[in-house]
């Protein structure tokens, strides 16, 4: 190994850290987030992944100090290691988990990839935000009071998380 490839590998740490496995917190509320963790879970994986509800109960377990308001509105992805990817990072790290898509997620890895992975986040963040404001397809939806409507069950009622004395408003 050459001291300029080795010096990379000590700053990325990866020798000492590599990613063993991928947890993926997601709006299990939204079709589309429930549609994109069915086709991750389908593809064939070179890192596993781990599918957790954003919000729930088990991810407050098992990220105690995520902010759990903001994985609801923006895909989260934990590493087994600790480490945390949000957005467009988020998106590139889970098809860098998969066989067939991991090329792809090294060409989006790029300043140039990056920009175009960053456009389809913001593009299925529209359409979340349009499917959950304009009409009603039957599913559950939250309310930032701590209130949800699942035509199932009814009302429930969750109270935010305040472990730090203060609650974080929206």
């Amino acid at each position: 190994m050459t001291a300029v490839a080795d010096a990379t590998v000590r700053d990325r740490d990866a020798a000492r850290v590599p990613v063993r496995g991928l947890t993926v917190l997601y709006d299990a509320q939204c079709s589309l987030c429930r549609f994109v963790r069915e086709w991750l879970g389908r593809q064939r994986q070179l890192v596993p992944l781990r599918f957790v509800a954003a919000g729930s109960e088990e991810a407050r377990k098992l990220f105690p100090s995520l902010d759990h308001r903001a994985t609801l509105d923006e895909i989260t992805v934990v590493g087994d290691a600790g480490q945390v990817y949000r957005g467009p990072a988020a998106w590139i790290v889970c098809l860098w988990a998969l066989r067939e898509h991991r090329p792809l997620a090294h060409r989006l890895s790029t300043p140039a990839g990056t920009r175009l992975a960053r456009g389809a986040v913001l593009a299925a963040a529209r359409f979340r935000e349009s499917q959950g404001r304009s009409r009603w397809g039957g599913g559950a939806y939250p309310r930032g009071d701590g209130w949800a409507y699942d035509p199932r069950y009814g009302w429930t009622y969750s109270p935010p998380a305040c472990d730090s004395g203060t609650c974080a408003t929206r």
